[in-house]
Formats: structure tokens, C-alpha cells, sequence
């Protein structure tokens, strides 16, 4: 039986209620993006090796031994020693402090050319797939006219015309490249431009603008950031190929391509006048490589799943 309160009694205090457990802020996307890609060993690895040639390139004269250009008759194609570890040339150069100052070379007109591809490549794409119509066939048949040239072909005829040097070298290569971050951008915004939110932020009266920066382009983005990564390998490849046909920096500057031109009259006698400029090289072009490979595999929708979830 139910026992009545009896009147003019005081009520029992109902007991205190626990606190509700809050919910941890989620962590932003560029964290969540970095730890998952420090997950992956070999982009991780890949990455610091191209940090330590960027800080290379960077403070080049202090890291060097020697001048680019100290020569020392006495010195002539010395093999590999503790004073000179990757040998020295038939002028008596420091072989590993024109490796060291060639960094800052290679890297700049790869670096340089792939922004100017990036920046143009990107707004062609953007037009492309947002409008659509004539917007996009005009601008695409411009672009495929550009792709039908081999790229290291349209890059040795730029830089013939305009004439040598690592500005034509940068100029040449973006041009080459504008194509591709064309086509990876439009193809990525035309599947962002009818996801319902841009639909809806559309119906409510935002700008073309508004729309493009604010929603189809952060959406569209990892497709490019891949393809960046990508062609800065591609690009460093480009330059070492055009200083290696005396089309990039000239002589007596330092450049991974010029040095591999130089040695090749003497890679009978002096094996490592080549294979250090050429090591330089494949290091480079393969970590970028393999930076993307992980990019990839991060910035996907269905593997960072997998991967945030330990591959179950």
C-alpha cells in the first residue's frame, strides 16, 4: 500500500543528478590528417627525408664544405674519401658541396613550376566544372590541345624559344603541367557541385563565389594535394632532364641535371661523378612519390576510415 504524505509536511529533496558526461571536441582535420599519415611508415620516413632536403637546399653555403666553384688542380678526380666523400671533379671540386648547393637549384624550379601549375591549372578547373557548357569545353579542348604534346617535348620547344636559364626552366614546366591540376580539378569539382549542401547554400541565394571557396573547393581538395605532391617529383625529373640538355641553369651554377652532364665524360674513370647527383635525384623523386602514395591513402574518404578505425 502506497503511503500518503502527511499534510503539512516538508517534501524530500529529490537526490542530486550526476553530471552528463560532455562529449571530447573532435580534433581538427589537418591533426586527424597528420597522425593518420605518421601511421604510415613509409610516407612518414618519405617525409622527414624531404624536410631534411628542403633544410638542405635552405641553409645550402652553411651545410657545404667548400665553394661551388673552389677549384684545386692537385685534387683532380679524387675517389670517394674522408675529406672529400662523394669525391671530387676534374676541376678539383667538392663533389658533395656542389650536390649540397644543386639542392637549392632543383628544388626551386621544381617548387616555383608546380605553384604556377597548381594556381592556373586549378582556376582552369574550377571555371570548368562549376559552369560547365561552353565555360567548359572551351577551356577543355585548350587544355587537351596542350596534353597532346609529350611533356618533356613542350618544355624543351618553350624553353628553345624563350632561351636557357631557370626562369624559362620554370615558366616551361608550369605550362606543362597546367593541363593535369586542370583536369584532376575539374573532374573533383564535378562531383562536389551537386552534393545537397551546395544545392542548399544555393537555393538560399549564395553567390557563385561564396560557393566555389567556401564549399567546392575545400571539398575538392585532397584530389589536387595528391596531385601536387606527385608532380613535384615529376618536376624535379623535368629540370635535372632540361639542365641535363644545357636548357636549365647555366654553367658553372650548381644543378643536379648540369652536374650529371659533366660527369658523363668521365664515368669510365670517375664513377662517382655521376652516381651522387643521380642518388640526389632519385631520392628526391622517389620520397615524393611515396609522399603521395600516403597522401592518397589518407585523404581518401573509404581508407581514412579504415585507417582510423585500426584496418577493421
Amino acid at each position: 500500500m502506497t503511503q500518503l504524505p502527511t499534510p503539512g509536511a516538508t517534501p524530500a529533496a529529490p537526490p542530486p543528478s550526476e553530471p552528463l558526461p560532455t562529449a571530447a571536441p573532435p580534433r581538427p582535420r589537418w591533426r586527424e590528417t597528420l597522425g593518420l599519415l605518421a601511421r604510415n611508415p613509409t610516407a612518414a620516413v618519405s617525409a622527414v627525408v624531404l624536410v631534411l632536403i628542403v633544410l638542405m637546399a635552405v641553409f645550402d653555403e652553411t651545410l657545404a664544405p667548400d665553394g661551388p666553384n673552389d677549384q684545386d688542380p692537385s685534387r683532380q678526380l679524387q675517389p670517394p674519401s674522408w675529406s672529400h666523400p662523394f669525391g671530387t671533379d676534374e676541376f678539383g671540386r667538392d663533389i658533395l658541396s656542389r650536390v649540397v648547393l644543386g639542392a637549392a637549384t632543383s628544388l626551386r624550379v621544381g617548387f616555383l613550376s608546380v605553384a604556377f601549375a597548381l594556381v592556373v591549372g586549378t582556376l582552369i578547373g574550377l571555371l570548368a566544372g562549376y559552369y560547365g557548357r561552353w565555360v567548359d569545353d572551351t577551356l577543355m579542348r585548350l587544355m587537351d590541345v596542350l596534353f597532346a604534346f609529350p611533356a618533356v617535348l613542350l618544355a624543351i620547344a618553350i624553353v628553345a624559344i624563350r632561351g636557357a636559364g631557370p626562369a624559362n626552366a620554370i615558366l616551361a614546366i608550369g605550362i606543362v603541367y597546367v593541363p593535369i591540376f586542370a583536369r584532376v580539378t575539374r573532374a573533383s569539382v564535378l562531383g562536389v557541385r551537386e552534393e545537397v549542401y551546395v544545392r542548399a547554400s544555393r537555393s538560399v541565394g549564395a553567390s557563385d563565389w561564396r560557393l566555389i571557396t567556401r564549399h567546392v573547393l575545400p571539398n575538392a581538395a585532397p584530389p589536387i594535394i595528391v596531385q601536387t605532391s606527385i608532380s613535384l617529383a615529376f618536376a624535379v625529373l623535368a629540370e635535372a632532364a632540361l639542365s641535363f640538355l644545357g636548357l636549365g641553369p647555366r654553367r658553372p651554377n650548381p644543378s643536379w641535371g648540369l652536374m650529371l652532364a659533366d660527369g658523363r665524360g668521365f664515368i669510365d674513370q670517375a664513377w662517382w661523378y655521376t652516381v651522387f647527383p643521380g642518388l640526389a635525384i632519385v631520392v628526391t623523386v622517389l620520397c615524393f612519390n611515396l609522399l603521395g602514395d600516403g597522401l592518397r591513402d589518407v585523404l581518401d574518404p573509404r581508407q581514412r576510415t579504415l585507417m582510423a578505425g585500426g584496418g577493421r
